[in-house]
């Protein structure tokens, strides 16, 4: 089977827990080819491939955001659409879209017929929308910037719907989004089938992402969380199957408009044997020697570093000596990591060292404990793969991390302390308590092996996607599979 996997800002570009997984699910089904759509915000970013691409890899389609912006050498060409076709994209741009088929099928004929982005903000349509959101919602701003912002918002999604992609027997996209929309709308155009995963919820992620904004008037916050919210959708109604890695993130995709009986738990999965000789490591260490706390993590707002540095700061206070490691790359926002560096200074954490790119499982049989401080997660392989070794953790409680840390599906006991996003003392208080007890430390992160090795194996994870592909390419082959209800079509 040849599948197309689309990926929105990770794989293989970004090293982290999800090109892990990507990485590791190709790898796991050389009986498969993979075709991978890389989405990248900016062409001018580090195109360094920063995994060995397995040998069932057979390209690499690159779309650049910021290239869908260029402007293209025609335009204002009358496009040759129905009144109900003109209704369905008004509906997308509203964020009101009840027949995402019919949508698809409107690029679709646009795109065979040779138009563009352009095109459709030149018409007479795109204005007429522009200007009825703009009399009911926005009539205390700027027109212009109304037009403007409506304009920047649909020029990407336009120009992804207007292309041709590889074709596959089936689309699978690690993310809603731009992603999932690609994926939505390949699928429905070659007429075979869509698997969805959600690691995070992506509107959500947006949505905070927009809150915080800087380039987001207030006005307009609201017309870009919608905007994502309809990506979503657009996702949903077309995948054949969605993927959640744990139940709360099912509910939630429930909540969001997923059809609940679309959707599969697969949560993550490792092969804890790999790990087998950094348990041995740990196990030989003993009480009395020097602690060493470290972190698996991309260097990146989300992952919260600033506070990390606090809580290791906290604990310097309370148990001077402490050896901290930040292990992961630090290149993927320089900006932040400058940042960091400062504020590490500022703090006087002359104990603490950012590793950059290490060999993880040399540098995990040297530590004692690790740490998560992350504003947002999935179900993330650092916690996974830390646990595999033996160790136990501190986290924020955020995605599933708190279910795996205290563990709440199960009787194998917690397996570290939980505490609030940005509380530093909350964090700094459970790396202290665990730092004191080197019996503690022990029991915890025995609980978190056996939770790992029980509950969360990579044949359970393989299988369970084995299983679906082999169930949707049969589907396939025997005509469109009809699991999708009326109603989300």
């Amino acid at each position: 089977m040849k599948i197309c996997l689309v990926a929105e800002g990770s794989y293989p570009y970004i090293s982290g827990g999800v090109s892990s997984w990507v990485q590791q699910l190709i790898n796991s089904m050389p009986e498969h080819q993979f075709v991978i759509i890389a989405i990248n915000p900016d062409s001018t970013a580090d195109t360094e491939i920063k995994y060995a691409l397995p040998k069932n890899v057979l390209e690499v389609v690159d779309i650049y955001m910021d290239h869908l912006l260029l402007p293209t050498e025609h335009w204002n060409r009358r496009l040759p659409l129905s009144q109900e076709e003109v209704s369905l994209i008004g509906g997308l741009m509203k964020s009101e879209v009840e027949d995402w088929p019919g949508v698809f099928d409107v690029f679709s004929k646009l795109e065979e017929k040779g138009f563009n982005a352009e095109d459709i903000f030149s018409s007479k349509m795109f204005f007429h929308v522009i200007q009825d959101v703009y009399n009911k919602r926005y009539t205390h701003v700027s027109f212009m910037e109304m037009f403007w912002t409506m304009r920047s918002m649909y020029l990407m999604l336009f120009s992804l719907l207007l292309r041709k992609y590889p074709d596959a027997d089936l689309y699978h996209s690690v993310s809603t989004g731009y992603a999932g929309i690609l994926a939505a709308y390949a699928s429905h155009r070659n007429g075979c089938g869509f698997v969805l995963t959600e690691h995070g919820i992506y509107t959500r992620e947006r949505e905070e992402d927009i809150i915080k904004a800087d380039w987001v008037k207030g006005d307009f916050k609201s017309i870009w969380i919608e905007f994502f919210g309809c990506l979503s959708s657009a996702a949903y109604a077309g995948a054949d199957r969605v993927v959640s890695l744990f139940n709360k993130n099912m509910e939630i995709q429930v909540d969001l408009g997923c059809d609940r009986n679309k959707i599969k738990v697969i949560p993550n999965g490792i092969r804890e044997n790999d790990f087998e000789k950094v348990r041995r490591s740990i196990a030989d260490r003993t009480d009395g020697r020097e602690i060493n706390v470290g972190a698996v993590v991309r260097v990146v707002p989300i992952k919260d570093i600033k506070t990390m540095l606090q809580a290791f700061a906290h604990v310097n206070k309370k148990l001077p000596g402490i050896n901290f490691w930040i292990m992961g790359p630090t290149e993927e926002d320089e900006e932040y990591f400058e940042e960091c560096i400062a504020f590490k200074d500022s703090l006087k954490l002359d104990n603490v060292v950012f590793t950059g790119h290490v060999n993880l499982r040399e540098y995990l049989g040297r530590m004692d404990l690790l740490v998560l401080t992350s504003i947002s997660e999935g179900q993330p392989l650092a916690i996974l793969e830390g646990m595999a070794c033996s160790l136990p953790f501190v986290s924020t409680n955020v995605g599933d991390c708190e279910a795996l840390v205290r563990g709440c599906y199960d009787d194998f006991g917690p397996a570290g302390k939980v505490a609030t996003v940005m509380d530093y003392e909350g964090i700094g208080e459970g790396i202290v308590a665990l730092c004191r007890d080197f019996k503690l430390r022990r029991r915890l992160g025995e609980n978190g092996y056996q939770r790992i090795k029980n509950l969360y194996s990579a044949e359970d994870f393989i299988n369970g996607y084995k299983e679906i592909y082999l169930d949707l390419g049969e589907r396939m082959a025997n005509g469109r599979d009809r699991i999708r209800t009326q109603k989300s079509l």
